[in-house]
């Protein structure tokens, strides 16, 4: 007996609440102390100090937080509904090496040390380049040449980011590839807010446009096809949204990888199966995800801080051999 799905107002209302309460914990914690130690630096005159530690510290540190995690869960479940497979994620396009290719080229010259949002900017290079190759691929080619094409760029980015790290001359900025490689939204300030998040905009509003097609591609190509979805304009609505608003988050934060895996089998039942839905409750959960984890290691007792990416990659690892093994079961019966 299947599990009737809840009211789609109250779910996104609940989501929504769920994402403000993580937001609100998210600013009362972390280096600098609680509310507590907020209200003695006020108490005291240190009015400057606890704005600085509240606006300048923990906001960027929180927004990016959702934003990215926003981008990451409804691109998953775009990328499932078009390609109609439950394993795929925002890695299957390739867009998340391709954007920390660009940005390793920037730690690895150098640029970032005279230009720090120089960064950034060479990720969402990379990442409008990977777009643009798989934007032209979508109108000629199928879904098999967009996951090859996703595949090869990805493989690609992964050895040039390879070869840069072996060949980097300083190890000290070895180092500084690799934990930025990790993924994190420490130490992010509000010019990397401003700078990615009009790209998430514009990825999460072609996302959107694509709900409905990917309704009634859910019935087959040719029923879409039939009851007028464009299956080129489709692709080409998600995999442009999904390359542009996920390289933009992995421009200023890093690789952080399994959000857009893991939000959309979790929330799939609870809109009952309609890829259409699952877009908004999808970047919903993926926010609220992101918060969760990155509350998570700022109250762990491990001493330094663990990487965002790092934590979110041993949540959905297991969880990922999970559904392997649970699709294996079914195949079986």
């Amino acid at each position: 007996m299947t599990r009737a799905p809840l009211p789609y107002a109250l779910l996104l209302a609940l989501l929504a609440a769920l994402c403000f309460v993580l937001g609100a914990i998210s600013m009362m914690v972390g280096p600098g102390g609680g509310p507590a130690e907020i209200m003695a630096m006020i108490a005291r005159g240190d009015e400057d100090l606890a704005w600085m530690m509240i606006g300048e510290v923990r906001l960027p540190r929180t927004l990016l937080a959702l934003m990215v995690g926003a981008t990451l869960g409804m691109a998953g479940a775009a990328l499932q509904g078009l390609l109609r497979n439950p394993l795929a994620d925002p890695g299957v396009v390739g867009v998340t090496t391709s954007a920390s290719l660009g940005a390793v080229i920037a730690l690895y010259t150098g640029v970032s040390m005279a230009f720090p949002l120089a960064l950034p900017l060479m990720g969402i290079v990379g990442a409008l380049a990977s777009a643009a190759i798989l934007l032209m691929l979508a109108g000629r080619g199928g879904m098999l040449t967009l996951v090859l094409a996703g595949v090869a760029i990805s493989s690609l980015c992964a050895a040039l980011m390879s070869l840069a790290l072996n060949l980097s001359p300083n190890p000290y900025a070895a180092a500084e590839i690799m934990f930025w490689l990790m993924g994190s939204v420490t130490d992010r300030s509000m010019d990397h807010v401003m700078l990615a998040a009009p790209l998430m905009a514009l990825g999460a509003l072609m996302l959107m446009l694509a709900a409905r097609p990917l309704d009634a591609l859910s019935l087959g190509e040719e029923t879409a096809a039939s009851l007028g979805a464009s299956l080129t304009r489709t692709r080409a609505l998600v995999i442009g949204g999904a390359s542009i608003g996920v390289g933009a988050g992995t421009a200023v934060c890093g690789g952080i990888g399994f959000i857009g895996l893991v939000v959309p089998h979790l929330l799939r039942p609870l809109v009952g199966h309609t890829p259409g839905r699952l877009l908004a409750a999808s970047a919903l959960g993926g926010a609220a995800l992101l918060m969760a984890a990155d509350i998570l290691i700022r109250i762990l007792p491990t001493g330094v801080e663990l990487k965002l990416g790092v934590v979110t990659s041993l949540i959905g690892a297991p969880f990922f051999l999970w559904l392997i093994f649970r699709a294996r079961a079914e195949f079986e019966l």
